[in-house]
């Protein structure tokens, strides 16, 4: 499947060699969710399992902001009228995202700059590294509508990044993470200035599009399956991945660039 000329109705989508860069829209709103942004990103990332032309993504920010989270007026309002049934479609759907993100091959690389709310935290959470800047306010903002923080996998991840106890204060109060103590705390890889965010964070996702892209699935998928594992299975599980590496191409072209003294020419098969 060829993603370079994939055209978003709900959100801006623009390619660059082998990486992709998304922005959510409305920046006058600080970049709100909708129903139809969900579907669509959800989507997205489902088909980036089979693009082999994108190799990176990045989630950018907009206007000087990440993403404000659900949209009070297009999917809370509406929420109020929906059933039990309707509600679980809404909270699977959200689910079905993060579930997307985690399983597409390609590492995803989040730009946060200033507003990073409620859904837009999770994307930021579930993405595999963090970019922010010193504006960067994180909120899981879940218990302050009235909900749990148990949201789109908040408590199974949020913990992993940053701690249980940290986490568990962040998802009771609702209280925005600021930049400084989401570095200090492991949530941001590094932070940047605004200016340099987008920048920093491309330039990031062409060295990884650069590099192995087959041990990089490799590397995203064992992150994610080893939680559930014991250590015996994890160490099974990593003999049993590092084997079917060690016949790809890229770790031959590694070998003759050692001997040759040249850097490796990694194509990802």
């Amino acid at each position: 499947m060829n993603m370079k000329d994939f055209k978003p109705e709900h959100f801006d989508w623009r390619v660059d060699g082998t990486v992709a860069i998304v922005n959510l829209r409305r920046p006058e709103r600080k970049n709100p969710m909708t129903f139809g942004s969900y579907a669509e990103l959800r989507d997205m990332f489902r088909n980036l399992v089979y693009a082999d032309d994108i190799r990176a993504v990045v989630f950018g920010s907009n206007g000087g902001n990440f993403c404000s989270g659900g949209d009070v007026h297009d999917i809370i309002g509406p929420l109020l009228d929906r059933d039990m049934k309707g509600l679980l479609e809404f909270t699977r759907m959200t689910g079905d995202l993060v579930k997307a993100m985690r399983a597409c091959p390609q590492p995803i690389i989040a730009a946060v700059d200033g507003v990073c709310a409620g859904a837009g935290a999770m994307i930021a959470l579930f993405s595999d590294l963090r970019i922010g800047t010193p504006a960067a306010k994180t909120a899981f903002l879940f218990t302050r509508v009235g909900l749990a923080g148990c949201d789109m996998g908040a408590c199974a991840m949020l913990p992993r990044v940053i701690g249980q106890g940290r986490a568990a204060e962040l998802l009771f109060t609702g209280r925005a993470m600021s930049a400084e103590e989401g570095e200090r705390w492991g949530f941001f890889n590094k932070l940047t200035a605004p200016d340099q965010l987008e920048t920093e964070a491309v330039t990031l996702a062409k060295r990884l599009a650069d590099g192995p892209t087959f041990a990089h699935m490799m590397t995203k998928t064992m992150l994610n399956q080893e939680w559930s594992m014991t250590l015996d299975q994890a160490i099974e599980a990593e003999a049993q991945a590092q084997a079917i590496c060690m016949q790809t191409q890229d770790f031959r072209r590694a070998y003759e660039g050692f001997v040759a003294k040249q850097a490796p020419k990694f194509e990802g098969n």
